[in-house]
């Protein structure tokens, strides 16, 4: 049978590296992300790269992708010295990278995404699809990866887009693949997936560089880890001679505390009363069907369940950020223990409930949670801009107020940049998280919603997220916290709701094992509950 022209042969190399990257240096004004930084990853391997958000991973991979040059350093691809002056250049080199956010176009389909820029044609030049998608079924079929050519990525799930995204760099003849965060947005079930995908194209002759924060993963996936720490080596490990621990210490510098260290809840009167709650999803089919729970001061109470059984449409029609078709929503202010006003918010924009007392962590920094190209002094009052304590009149803004307010925040929250007036895109994920947290935070509110808080952050802003969530508990505050990291769930939460199907379907105890919370996720019901 003819072999694919999407697919390109392995070559026999004589380096047993895939990658050398010697000495590498890049500095932006006031930042030195890579400094004198070296990487060897052997051939055939699964090759882990991690530290905290800033300490230098995304530079070095957009440094051997071609995204950026270096200021100095030896880049060496099987043994060669390599110039990599473009993607095209790592491309040609047999490199291929699949980014954290994915680089698809949205209305067209699989086959049309992965042959763009190098469209297939006839003898006239025309656009050969039929050939393009025989090409892609081949593809699919010779790593495993199956997907419909002609499906639209739009109406694929985040796991398949991701395939997609792997598809079109294998097209490419990529033989070393970077995968930068690629569990961050991925089910447990898609993330199982993926680990055999990439497996897979192992013993299939591919290298792979793996970028992640989950440190179980690393442990479970790779061969040998490479720890950068603020933009120098921290140290290089072999995963099974390894721990979680050590791997904790080398990236943040000192110890990290990896459970939660927490004294017993004391909950008090009920501060989010969410009662029987129906809403439709985009398309105008019901995805809430009659949800109904309560946090009462004091306690954190967690929302567990596979992503897409309406967590998402939950936590907006509880901010106000999606309509209610039926139901009931009230927040009440709780002072010296005792239930003081209790007030309907049902139908209130997200606006109004912020002056409620509701505070929102979403679970999408970059698409909801920031405003990108402003600076972190005006992220810091975003949604609150109106309020007297930052503008006068609800029309002028009260600058020097605001300055001192976000030059506190970023105290106070740890955040690492040299100004207030830095654009917050230029911060690494996990700062960005800390400007939403440090501004939902500090307005003292009665109830914070926190969803998916540590979602691509490192593991020192996990820790740093989990302490703030527990302190707001022990402060007589309700959390929700919505968060598709069940270990997450069970070491924070005083009650865990589980959500199936758009409805809460049993309530049950901290104590709950893994087992009983994996039946009710799934629809089933174990014995013992607390509903």
């Amino acid at each position: 049978m003819q072999e694919s022209t999407l697919v390109r042969p392995v070559e026999e190399r004589s380096s047993p590296f895939a990658v050398e990257m010697r000495e590498i240096c890049k500095a932006w004004p006031g930042v030195i992300a890579n400094d004198h930084v070296n990487l060897q990853v052997r051939k055939g391997e699964i090759h882990a790269l991690v530290g905290e958000n800033g300490a230098g991973k995304s530079t070095l991979m957009n440094i051997l992708y071609g995204l950026i040059h270096p200021d100095s350093g030896e880049i060496l691809i099987n043994g060669q010295p390599a110039h990599i002056g473009g993607p095209r250049d790592a491309m040609h080199l047999g490199i291929g990278m699949v980014h954290q956010h994915f680089m698809l176009i949205p209305p067209l389909t699989v086959a049309e995404n992965i042959i763009l820029g190098r469209e297939p044609g006839g003898l006239g030049g025309g656009l050969n699809l039929k050939k393009a998608r025989t090409d892609i079924r081949a593809l699919s079929e010779q790593y495993g990866l199956p997907i419909d050519p002609d499906a639209r990525i739009e109406d694929l799930s985040v796991g398949l887009q991701q395939r997609v995204e792997i598809l079109k760099v294998l097209a490419r003849g990529a033989d070393i693949l970077i995968m930068d965060e690629p569990t961050g947005v991925l089910t447990p079930q898609e993330t199982y997936e993926l680990f055999g995908v990439i497996r897979g194209l192992v013993a299939q002759g591919k290298t792979v560089i793996f970028i992640t924060h989950k440190l179980r993963e690393v442990l479970d996936l790779t061969d040998n880890i490479t720890v950068l720490r603020r933009g120098k080596n921290a140290g290089t490990l072999v995963t099974r001679e390894t721990n979680q621990k050590e791997i904790a210490r080398l990236m943040v510098g000192r110890e990290v505390l990896l459970r939660v260290n927490k004294k017993p809840a004391e909950p008090g009167p009920v501060v989010l009363h969410v009662e029987n709650v129906h809403a439709d999803s985009d398309l105008g089919l019901e995805v809430l069907h009659g949800a109904s729970f309560d946090v009462h001061a004091g306690e954190i109470l967690g929302i567990a369940g596979v992503e897409g059984n309406g967590q998402t449409e939950l936590v907006e029609a509880v901010t106000g950020m999606r309509h209610l078709t039926s139901g009931t929503i009230t927040i009440a202010k709780v002072r010296d223990g005792k239930q003081e006003v209790n007030t309907d918010i049902t139908g209130l924009s997200a606006r109004e409930k912020r002056k409620m007392g509701l505070a929102h962590i979403p679970e999408d920094r970059r698409g909801s949670g920031l405003v990108l190209p402003e600076s972190i002094e005006d992220n810091s009052i975003l949604g609150r801009q109106r309020w007297p304590e930052f503008s006068w009149s609800q029309v002028v803004l009260l600058l020097n107020k605001i300055s001192s307010w976000a030059k506190r925040l970023v105290t106070d929250f740890d955040v690492r940049t040299p100004s207030i007036e830095v654009p917050v895109r230029a911060l690494s994920g996990g700062n960005q998280q800390k400007v939403i947290i440090a501004r939902e935070l500090a307005c003292n509110p009665e109830a914070l919603v926190a969803s998916q808080p540590t979602r691509g952050v490192d593991i020192g802003a996990i820790e740093f997220i989990h302490r703030r969530l527990i302190e707001q508990r022990d402060a007589g505050k309700a959390v929700l916290l919505i968060s598709a990291e069940l270990d997450e769930i069970r070491s924070l939460s005083d009650r865990i709701a589980v959500m199936y199907e758009g409805n809460i379907v049993d309530i049950v105890g901290p104590d709950a094992t893994e087992e009983q919370l994996g039946i009710l996720m799934t629809g089933g019901h174990p014995e013992h509950s607390e509903k």
